[in-house]
């Protein structure tokens, strides 16, 4: 793109949705959860109150120009810095991009406000939505997710069913797995005694390969995982980023990246706001360096900063002071 965009950003390749166009439609870190293995952090704003928060005309003129730019991708997909069915205008993004193009749509919710029909109605015309169900009760939701007090995970699950009753398009169902806090066997068969009632087109299994929010949030071995497929209907896809991304694209990103941190740490806001990316695409990035042993992540207060491995002392460039 050569135009600067606010609320589209990418395409990104996905392992599950191809080159993907990011719509972010909330800012930065709104969300209805606060959950532990968070790549964008803790939430700093965690509310079940839907609003606007961007004009859905400043989001399809984007779109409208991207594609007239010739922009191609293989999903537009509603995901960024928080909860996309917060906005109470994502339905209408949905539809504009079905009117305006043939390229496939795709939501990824927490499933959290699928509570209200409107949402439920709205969502519907997404060709996939992508849910996340990683508890199996009040009390592993507190502790895996940290919903807003007003939640409840019996609710949250009702609501996922009634939307399966009545959505045509492809339902897939995201179980984050981690390790040592919802990663024994009896717990993921009692999460996936609620998933298999959701005839979900896919299951799949992720983990925090990326930095998460909390340092106790380790990442799950692939083995394991894999022995857990099974328990699944249908089995469920390891879709967590294991291996090296081997694409050009991202690869020239991670050493341009690793450059700077070279030179100074800097925490993933930093990194965004200096490369112009979205904060998606730098966990992706640092996620790929941090597996490399390239880079570690830093706490210091509440929040993370990235430094290479064998860090150099230098002056922090420009691009690392924007805030």
């Amino acid at each position: 793109m050569t135009r600067a965009y606010n609320h589209v950003f990418g395409p990104v390749p996905s392992r599950r949705l191809g080159r993907s166009l990011g719509i972010d439609l909330t800012p930065l870190k709104t969300c209805t959860l606060d959950c532990v293995f968070c790549q964008l952090g803790r939430t700093t704003h965690k509310t079940l109150t839907r609003a606007a928060t961007v004009p859905v005309a400043a989001v399809t003129a984007e779109i409208a120009a991207w594609l007239q730019a010739g922009g191609t991708a293989d999903t537009l997909t509603l995901a960024g810095s928080g909860e996309p069915t917060l906005h109470t205008g994502f339905g209408e993004v949905l539809q504009f991009v079905r009117a305006h193009s043939d390229i496939r749509t795709a939501l990824l919710s927490n499933g959290t406000l699928f509570t209200l029909p409107e949402v439920r109605d709205a969502a519907r015309h997404a060709s996939i939505v992508k849910l996340s169900l990683s508890a199996w009760d009040q009390e592993s939701f507190g502790r895996v997710n940290r919903p807003h007090r007003d939640l409840v995970f019996a609710e949250m699950v009702k609501g996922f069913q009634r939307f399966r009753d009545s959505y045509q398009g492809q339902l897939w169902i995201e179980v984050f797995l981690v390790w040592g806090t919802n990663s024994v066997l009896r717990d993921v068969e009692r999460i996936a005694a609620h998933v298999n009632t959701l005839a979900a087109d896919e299951v799949h299994l992720n983990t925090a390969v990326r930095p998460p929010a909390e340092s106790f949030a380790f990442a799950m071995p692939q083995e394991q995982m894999a022995r857990l497929t099974g328990l699944f209907r249908p089995t469920a896809t390891v879709i967590a980023d294991f291996p090296t991304d081997r694409s050009a694209d991202v690869a020239a990103d991670a050493e341009t990246i690793l450059a700077l941190l070279k030179r100074r740490p800097c925490t993933a806001q930093q990194i965004a706001a200096g490369f112009g990316m979205h904060l998606n695409e730098v966990a992706k990035v640092v996620g790929i360096l941090s597996r490399a042993g390239r880079i570690r992540p830093v706490r210091i207060g509440a929040g993370i900063t990235f430094t290479a491995a064998k860090p150099q002392v230098e002056e922090c460039p420009v691009v690392c002071a924007a805030r």
